[in-house]
């Protein structure tokens, strides 16, 4: 009975010590106690016994079957066998794993070890000691540390020292520490082995490891930054890849730059004549044509193209061109108006007709030369921008010695005034102009539209008879009035004027019909 007490006791004693607990006692049964004593006897256990414990839910007594076997290696190693205690919790096992990393003792683990007459442990720490001091004296010189006077193998210049000699990158608070004891040197190296890393790092992302020279101050490693950047490379950086014999660099560098042009195309965003060309010279057609489509229906809406089926040339190239302030081709406008593809009044032929404005008027600005104010005066209208006719033709005409070129600068600057509904200026600009040149008809037709203008129609028919006496062809004259009647706001207005215009000639004037067509849609 005394010995199964004695038993009793030890188990007890035994699942305390290895942190059993109570609920998880029964699980095991009796093969636990086994398992304790192996454990307390420095035994390993087997596998089969590992996974008992773990099946079991005993994880924490596999955890120190662990360090006790850790423990027993350590004692091994370091020649501190005859010290009893296996257990993880005794003092031993840690000061043995300081040692075996290399960690200095304090005074009291070294007194520990004497008083334990561990000597020969003590043995292999004053060796082990005195060649991390001597690594740490080397690492201080090879790093440009050697006038800080700290040698205490705990000191953050250690650790620091370490990490660098391993090749591994410092972190802000370790660059600070450096910063703060003055060891500018010491930064400058390991910035310097950052360099390195990331240079190889680099090439190794950009397939350019064959390329030897590991220099960070090397022309290569700027331009795998730039490429890391997402910075396009130019034609400096491509050749001296080419030259190095790096191709598959070029093609990664190209295919990241054209996915950049092809974001901003995405986007909406106009990419550059010098970006087309560069993919064209870099054979990226695809993205060239989503380009050109993307563009193209960007352009369509802001010069109010709404025909889906509207193919992309000419008029894109037009709307490009215009886009640059480049002129087009006059016949080739007129063309496309003549085949109705445009408008007369459009946005592409506005903007065509203000270009064409501010290169004559920038003409006479460079030359001098006056016939260019009523040839530029006459696109100003023709932009629907009349304001800017008045402000050219607003000048001192008896400085202007030819009079047909003052009669062409008030024909102009009245059919401005007219544009503008200032009908009496307009007449006063047509009069002045019939005294310089009364020959020609344009003051006339000027007159007639003006009349017209006023519902006048009599009057404005002896205007125009007089036009076509001085050479005006009647198509232009009845297209004038064609646009007079078009143009009138007055619906009652243009109703009198279609039936009196048939009256007057129902053949000649056959188009006013729809005008009477028209007012009586809309007054049903």
């Amino acid at each position: 009975m005394g010995e199964s007490k004695r038993l009793e006791a030890e188990f007890s004693h035994l699942k305390a010590k290895y942190k059993v607990a109570k609920n998880l006692e029964s699980s095991v049964g009796s093969v636990l106690y086994p398992i304790l004593w192996k454990l307390e006897s420095e035994n390993s256990l087997t596998d089969s016994e590992v996974k008992l414990l773990q099946d079991n839910n005993l994880t924490q007594i596999v955890t120190i079957a662990q360090d006790i076997k850790r423990f027993a290696e350590l004692k091994k190693k370091y020649q501190a066998t005859k010290y009893q205690d296996s257990h993880p919790d005794s003092r031993l096992y840690r000061i043995l794993k300081k040692l075996d990393t290399e960690a200095s003792l304090n005074d009291n683990e070294y007194e520990w070890l004497l008083n334990n007459e561990l000597f020969e442990a003590i043995e292999i720490f004053e060796k082990q000691d005195s060649a991390t001091r001597a690594k740490f004296t080397q690492l201080k010189s090879k790093y440009q540390a050697s006038q800080h006077p700290d040698t205490s193998l705990s000191s953050p210049l250690y650790q620091i020292l370490q990490k660098l000699d391993a090749d591994e990158k410092l972190i802000d608070s370790e660059i600070d520490w450096l910063e703060s004891q003055g060891l500018t040197e010491t930064i400058a190296i390991a910035e310097e082995l950052e360099r390195k890393r990331e240079y190889i790092a680099l090439k190794a992302k950009y397939k350019a490891s064959q390329y030897e020279d590991l220099s960070s101050d090397n022309y290569l490693y700027a331009i795998l930054k730039k490429l890391d950047s997402e910075t396009h490379l130019n034609e400096q950086d491509i050749n001296f890849l080419r030259q190095s014999q790096l191709p598959e660099t070029i093609k990664i560098a190209n295919d990241k730059y054209a996915f950049i042009l092809k974001a901003k195309i995405v986007s909406l965003i106009v990419i550059s004549d010098s970006e087309i060309d560069w993919l064209k010279n870099n054979e990226y057609e695809d993205i060239i044509i989503l380009a050109q489509h993307k563009h193209f229906a960007a352009l369509k809406r802001k010069y109010g193209l709404v025909d889906p089926l509207l193919r992309l040339e000419p008029f894109y190239a037009i709307m490009v061109k215009l886009e640059k302030k480049e002129r087009l081709d006059p016949k080739f406008v007129f063309q496309l108006m003549e085949e109705g593809l445009l408008s007369n009044d459009g946005k592409i032929a506005l903007a065509y007709y203000k270009l064409e404005a501010e290169f004559y008027e920038q003409e006479f600005h460079r030359t001098g030369h006056k016939w260019n104010i009523p040839t530029a005066s006459g696109y100003w209208r023709k932009a629907d921008e009349p304001q800017q006719a008045l402000k050219l033709t607003n000048l001192d005409l008896n400085r202007v010695n030819d009079s047909n070129l003052k009669s062409a600068i008030l024909v102009t600057r009245g059919a401005a005034f007219r544009d503008m509904e200032n009908l009496a200026d307009a007449e006063s600009c047509a009069k002045k102009a019939m005294e310089y040149q009364p020959d020609s008809h344009q003051p006339y037709t000027l007159m007639g539209a003006i009349c017209y203008d006023r519902y006048d129609y009599e009057q404005g028919n002896y205007w125009f008879e007089q036009a076509i006496q001085r050479g005006a062809e009647t198509e232009d004259i009845d297209a004038e009035i064609k646009r007079v009647i078009r143009s009138t706001k007055d619906e009652k207005k243009r109703h009198e004027a279609a039936e009196y215009l048939l009256r007057k000639d129902a053949q000649r004037y056959a188009w006013a019909k729809s005008y009477l067509k028209k007012s009586q849609d809309n007054s049903k």
